[in-house]
């Protein structure tokens, strides 16, 4: 479920001055995702145990229990998303307020009350959650206004970078899956540099690569990039101008560029975690789609394609389970198996001789001014 940025901040911006406003009522530390998924799960079964307990209360309450039910799901997928978590929060105060209108029979079981109480602790409980969750989200929201590429994650590092020595330098450029690469560790011995930021598009490390990339002077950097312009519904023609304009610069700079195939994603963990279905905001069909474009423009340009999705796709199209414990960022075995493809790929590049072909030369032929 996406929303549009600005009702989340306006809606962000409300509740955090509801809270302002309330004495007593300041934010405790945020839930993490499973506590916050039992509490809020617990808290629509008691919606439904006290409903029942009270005379009239379920056939009133009914609408508003299937809602946050329907909002309880989204809230799953998403449990760091304030709109949901909005949402759900004051659609336990309503019903809280409305049971409050229904007399109590004179024969209240104790269950039943015990029940009510536990209720209003898991709103309070959810309620300060929210509150913690908006203040982060502000403080977020004013750093990428701020820095929208995030150039400050690496420029201390840039800046203590010692120049390429005997050692080719290779820079990983990338999301989450580059980040969460211990480079180190499984390419040894080499002038390896990691510049992957979770959770970044296209755009942005189209953003950062005169500084994380051309500025360090690596002889070939290896793009892994698009999954997150999937997810966030980013044209695909987006992604290849961008994936383009990346290459072409590496390319002007003497750069040698090598382009990742996307790595399939997999519902195969759904079971552990509902946000573990990833095939909903990364459809298959669009990766594929990405997929054989980079195939094509790699071959057109003279580029290299490091092909992990040919080697982690299962027989469903899918990662399989045991190479990410997610369905969507590589476990050590994954890793596993991208360290060879990625590292025969760069030995191959490096041990290339230079083109004889000037960039020039090479941009006039792209647009068919030489024959």
């Amino acid at each position: 479920m996406s929303f549009r940025p600005g009702a989340a901040c306006l809606i962000a911006l409300t509740v955090s001055a509801a809270y302002a406003q309330s004495p007593g009522s300041a934010p405790g530390p945020l839930l993490n995702a499973k506590d916050y998924s039992e509490v809020s799960t617990r808290a629509v079964h008691l919606m439904e145990s006290t409903a029942a307990a009270v005379p009239g209360l379920a056939a009133a309450s009914e609408g508003l229990r299937k809602a946050a039910q329907e909002t309880l799901a989204a809230l799953l997928l998403t449990p760091a998303n304030a709109v949901p978590a909005w949402q759900f929060s004051t659609q336990l105060r309503a019903y809280l307020a409305l049971s409050e209108a229904f007399p109590r029979p004179a024969v209240f079981p104790q269950t039943a009350a015990e029940q009510f109480t536990e209720l209003r602790d898991a709103q309070d409980r959810l309620q300060r959650h929210l509150g913690a969750l908006l203040e982060a989200s502000v403080r977020t929201t004013q750093a990428r206004e701020a820095d929208p590429n995030n150039l400050n994650r690496y420029a201390e590092a840039n800046g203590k970078l010692l120049p390429p020595g005997k050692l080719p330098r290779v820079v990983f450029m990338g999301d989450s899956i580059t980040d969460f690469w211990r480079l180190n560790e499984y390419f040894p011995g080499r002038d390896f540099v990691n510049r992957g930021i979770s959770g970044q598009t296209t755009t942005q490390m189209l953003g950062r690569f005169q500084q994380d990339v051309l500025a360090l002077h690596p002889r070939a950097v290896l793009i892994l990039a698009g999954t997150n312009d999937i997810a966030r519904g980013i044209p695909v023609n987006g992604i290849e101008d961008n994936l383009s304009m990346m290459g072409d610069l590496a390319k002007a700079h003497g750069i040698k560029p090598l382009f990742a195939s996307i790595l399939p994603v997999s519902d195969y963990h759904k079971g552990d975690d509902p946000r573990y279905e990833m095939t909903k905001l990364r459809p298959l069909a669009s990766i594929q789609q990405v997929n054989l474009w980079l195939r094509e423009y790699c071959r057109r340009e003279g580029f290299t394609l490091v092909d992990y999705y040919a080697a982690m796709t299962d027989t469903n199209g899918q990662l399989p389970a045991d190479e990410a414990d997610d369905g969507l960022h590589p476990n050590a075995k994954g890793y596993r198996i991208m360290s060879p493809i990625a590292l025969q790929a760069i030995d191959r590049v490096l041990a290339a001789p230079p083109s004889s072909e000037s960039a020039p030369a090479q941009q006039k032929r792209r647009f068919g001014i030489l024959p």
